[in-house]
């Protein structure tokens, strides 16, 4: 995709607009995260270092502000690129200095980088335990607070959007306290599938869990492969994970199990369910051969030229898919299951900027995390195809395209549905638990059971019930 070029983005945002689609919908209303907003303050960071809250960031001295995304693949490139641009087109004695690299890249070395001399001012850094709660925890980042009320922050989003990015100042509370990042995009994770090649096989768009999971030995016996996967990175499995979960173990206990609240188990016979059918899925040959040692890129672009039925992934692939496949790519949410009254999905925000404890001027940073989550950056965001976190439904058209399904069910997903957190958020070193964990199930080495006991006793070391 070409991308369009820079829009004069004119003024800071001041909305008042609250996300029609993540207002007091399923998210809250189902306690995703049972959090008050993060109350603003005008003159501290949760920290010993005050803050003189500025806007007037015309007046500074030239500066650079330097920027580490994760924003690689084409359409959230592109947004990055354009909103970049027009920020240093309005605010031309700052200069941007970018670095984005891949998701992997990025969760390796942003910890070094913050604990070094030449640290970043501004970081997109995963909203869970592992990256964020521990950057809280080191004082390696600073709160949002101070600028909660200049942007309007608390009005422009939802407080349970706002809660995925919250911690206590200590970080051992998830999902309340103080703000410590604002993320651009939402997420939802659902099934991608090229409408021609479910014809030429007599088959058409689920409309159930069950009659999708039907489909896919008859996929397997016509000689195609039913699920793509490529899961060297290993987290790719959970969001195929997530959705299985979803259709078996109720919202609630997922939500505390994935933000790694104390009360729920991951020892009970609806994970067993999930464990054993995900597994099953492995052993019944419907994922692609080698998908344990596929990378996770090269396999969505396999998919993308012709290779296999379906793609269980997130709503961030539809700009790069739909420029690859055109209109012969549609998206669905993992269709409900029997006897689960709603959809439910993994889902929730894209990964939050925050300002680093080093940032040379935090009015910097915090004007240009406010100018890149605006209202009109969200009309960027959409024009690139990807899903602005707010006001979602604005942007979708009534045209037929993967990009319109996705703003869709993340619209239904957020109102109607269950929003599933990404289960590695529960402790600093759940990803690389259920990571391992999840490779060893799908490559049948260890038994359904033996999984839940691995994720089972990590959890309770955790929260210490």
């Amino acid at each position: 995709m070409t991308p369009p070029s820079p829009l004069p983005l004119t003024s800071l945002p001041r909305t008042s607009r609250r996300g029609l689609l993540l207002g007091t919908g399923a998210l809250a209303a189902a306690g995703a995260l049972a959090a008050c907003a993060p109350k603003g303050s005008s003159t501290s960071t949760t920290s010993s270092t005050p803050v003189a809250v500025s806007t007037d960031i015309a007046s500074l001295p030239k500066q650079t502000l330097t920027v580490w995304d994760q924003e690689t693949r084409g359409g959230q490139n592109a947004q990055m690129e354009q909103l970049n641009a027009a920020f240093m087109e309005k605010y031309p004695n700052i200069t941007i200095s970018r670095n984005s690299q891949s998701f992997e890249d990025l969760q390796s070395t942003l910890r070094l980088a913050l604990s070094g001399e030449d640290a970043p001012d501004v970081v997109q850094a995963n909203n869970g335990r592992a990256t964020l709660g521990q950057f809280v925890s080191a004082g390696q980042v600073i709160s949002l607070d101070p600028w909660i009320p200049t942007y309007g922050w608390d009005s422009a989003y939802s407080p349970s959007i706002l809660s995925y990015s919250s911690y206590s100042a200590d970080a051992t509370t998830f999902g309340e306290g103080s703000l410590w990042g604002l993320p651009q995009v939402g997420e939802s994770v659902g099934i991608y599938y090229s409408p021609s090649r479910l014809s030429e096989l007599g088959l058409s768009a689920p409309a159930t869990w069950e009659d999708f999971t039907a489909q896919l030995p008859t996929i397997k016996e016509a000689g195609k492969v039913p699920l793509m996967l490529g899961n060297v990175e290993k987290w790719p499995a959970l969001h195929v994970f997530g959705p299985v979960q979803g259709a078996h173990v109720d919202p609630e206990t997922i939500r505390a199990l994935g933000f790694g609240n104390a009360g729920a188990s991951w020892d009970t016979p609806e994970n067993l369910a999930a464990a054993t059918e995900i597994q099953e899925w492995a052993t019944k040959g419907y994922f692609n051969e080698g998908f344990n040692g596929a990378d996770y890129d090269a396999t969505w672009q396999s998919f993308s030229q012709g290779e296999g039925i379906y793609l269980i992934a997130g709503s961030w692939l539809a700009a790069d898919l739909h420029s690859a496949m055109g209109q012969d790519v549609a998206f669905l949410l993992p269709p409900k299951a029997k006897g689960m009254s709603k959809t439910a999905s993994t889902g929730g925000t894209g990964l939050p900027f925050a300002i680093t404890s080093a940032a040379k001027d935090p009015n910097v940073a915090a004007a240009y995390i406010a100018f890149i989550t605006s209202a009109e950056a969200m009309k960027v965001l959409a024009d690139n195809g990807n899903v602005p976190v707010n006001d979602t439904a604005t942007y979708a058209t009534g045209e037929a395209s993967v990009t319109n399904d996705v703003m869709k069910g993340f619209s239904a997903l957020t109102t109607e549905g269950e929003v599933l957190p990404y289960l590695d958020y529960a402790t600093p070193t759940f990803d690389q638990v259920i990571g391992d964990a999840l490779q060893s199930l799908l490559d049948n080495r260890t038994k359904p059971q033996e999984f839940l006991d691995t994720l089972q006793a990590a959890y309770t070391e955790f929260t210490g019930k």
